[in-house]
Formats: structure tokens, sequence, C-alpha cells
């Protein structure tokens, strides 16, 4: 027997209970081999401390250091102290960190991460994202969130999430200008440095993502953009309409 239940198609079983529809075929997606992911003018690599730790202090140096707030690490005292906590980092697997470099100058202007990384089930967790002063609200930056989707979306995920402090504005409206959608809230999900948190979770799924991935394209099509870099149109004028 076949019903629906709010937007998902719902199946009643020999006992009289409802289940979630089959996914065909469905052999799990693939655990993400690092690799450099490039596109409109950014390039993600992965995180090597020696060659990247110098870039990322001085562009993370650029800042009050309220980009620090929201994490559970940092800020640190001293590049060798920042250094040594990219190398920890730079060998695991599950967070995976990339750097995120511009192109064009091979300035290294943020971090980024793969995390909660679930083959079997098919999502995946966009996050640890530190963006320095010269990358916040930039086409950099935008380019950078789409490569790692497109990545994600091609090994096979059905899901990829993004969660935040849900104190944290920025972060929850870089999450909707980017087409995720808003899931809820997990209240008292953990303790970050001595302070309650409470988890905003977003996510978007693999039957939204060629939608989504049209709208980035037109978005950071170089005729988006004029001679000194501004925007011609919001992404949000090419975003799919909901309904």
């Amino acid at each position: 027997m076949v019903g629906r239940e709010g937007n998902c198609d719902m199946y009643i079983n020999e006992f009289g209970q409802p289940l979630g529809p089959l996914v065909d075929s469905w052999k799990g997606a693939r655990f993400p081999i690092p690799k450099m992911l490039t596109g409109w003018g950014c390039r993600l690599e992965p995180l090597d401390a020696a060659a990247h730790a110098t870039s990322l202090w001085q562009a993370f140096s650029a800042d009050s250091g309220a980009m620090w707030t929201y994490f559970s690490a940092g800020p640190y005292a001293s590049l060798a102290e920042f250094e040594a906590e990219l190398r920890e980092r730079a060998q695991q697997n599950d967070p995976q960190y990339y750097t995120i470099i511009d192109a064009s100058s091979g300035r290294a202007l943020g971090l980024a991460s793969y995390l909660r990384i679930m083959p079997s089930g098919g999502s995946i967790e966009v996050g640890w994202l530190h963006f320095s002063p010269a990358l916040q609200r930039t086409r950099l930056a935008t380019a950078a969130m789409v490569l790692m989707m497109e990545y994600a979306f091609e090994l096979g995920y059905r899901r990829y999430e993004w969660k935040c402090n849900n104190l944290n504005a920025p972060s929850k409206r870089a999450a909707e200008r980017l087409g995720f959608t808003f899931e809820g809230i997990f209240r008292n999900a953990t303790v970050n440095k001595g302070r309650s948190r409470d988890t905003a979770w977003f996510s978007i799924l693999d039957s939204e993502w060629p939608a989504l991935r049209m709208a980035y394209a037109a978005w950071l099509d170089d005729a988006n953009f004029n001679s000194a870099g501004q925007q011609k149109r919001k992404l949000a004028e090419f975003m799919p309409q909901q309904g």
C-alpha cells in the first residue's frame, strides 16, 4: 500500500506500519579522496600545514578575533601554535580539511572541511569554515562552497549538511543564501568554550542539487561581474523558485 505523508511517499507494510520509499540499487556513497578542486578562480587544496600555514596566518591576522567566537578552537597566540594545530588537522580523515586559495594570487585565505562523513547512509557535512576577512562575502567564498558540494554529490551522497551555532547569524544567513533548507534546532547540543550551544541544522538533497548547480554557475559566471569584481545580480535572483 502506498500513501503520502507531507511531501514524502509513505509505504505501509503487512503489519500496518509506515515505511519510507525504497532507494533503488543503493550501495552507498564513496568516501572523499583528498584532491585539488578548481573553478571560478578558486583552488581548494588538501590542507598542508607546511605549505599553507604562513599564508593562512597572515590572512586570519587581519581579523579582530571575532572569527573565532563560534569555533571550538582558536584563537592562536603564535604562528608556531597555529601551524602545530594545522599539522594535526591535516592528518585527520574525518574531518577532512581543505585550504581555500585565490588562484590568481596564490594566497591561502580560508579553511573548510568535510566531516561526519557517512558513505553507508549517504550523508556528509561541510564545516569548520574559517573565512578570513579577505574571503568573507566574496565570489571566491561562494565558489569554494560550490566546489565542495559538487564533489560530494559526484561521490553519490544524498544529503549535504550545514550546521552552526544557532547564535551565529552570519553562518545561518550564508546557508540560506546558498539554498540550504533549515531543518530545526538541536537544543543544548554541545558545550563550546564553556558555553551551552544550540545547533541549527540545514541541508541540501541530491534531488535539489541539479537546479541549484545551474543557479550557482549562472551567478558565478564572469558575465555576472563587472570589471571591479562586483556582482550585477544577486544569487537569490538565480535560485530556483520554491513552491
